[in-house]
C-alpha cells in the first residue's frame, strides 16, 4: 500500500499534520433536540463536561454544533445560535487541548466565535 498523502493545517498555536493516522473527531451537540444524543449535552456544565470527557477518551479534535439538523427541526437564529456557542467556547477557552470547529450554516455564527474562542 502506498504511503498516505500529508497534508498540514496550520492552526493558530500548532500545526495539524494529517494523513499520518487516522484522526478521531468528537461531535458535541449542544441542543435540546439533538437527534443523535437526545439533548445529552444541552446546558453549560453538561456541555463543557462532555468536551472534556471526549479529549479524555482521545479525541484529537472537536466539532460544536448548536443548531439541531435534525428532521422537522426549526431553524434558530444567529442570535440563538450564538448565545449556546459562545459561554461554551468561553469556558473551553483555557480548559481544552484540542483544536475545535463550529459546525453552523451561517456566516454570523462562523465568525464571531473566533473572535473570543479557544486559541488552538
Amino acid at each position: 500500500m502506498p504511503p498516505r498523502k500529508l497534508f498540514r493545517l496550520k492552526l493558530r498555536s500548532r500545526t495539524l499534520v494529517l494523513g499520518e493516522r487516522t484522526l478521531v473527531m468528537g461531535v458535541l451537540n449542544i441542543t435540546p433536540d439533538s437527534f443523535s444524543d437526545g439533548g445529552k449535552f444541552f446546558g453549560l456544565k453538561r456541555a463543557v463536561d462532555g468536551a472534556l470527557a471526549m479529549e479524555r477518551a482521545g479525541a484529537d479534535l472537536l466539532d460544536i454544533g448548536a443548531e439541531s439538523t435534525r428532521p422537522g427541526s426549526g431553524g434558530i437564529s444567529a442570535a440563538e445560535e450564538l448565545q449556546r456557542l459562545l459561554p461554551v467556547l468561553e469556558a473551553l477557552r483555557t480548559r481544552l487541548k484540542i483544536p475545535i470547529s463550529v459546525d453552523t450554516q451561517k456566516a454570523a455564527s462562523r465568525k464571531s466565535p473566533w473572535e473570543r474562542a479557544p486559541r488552538s
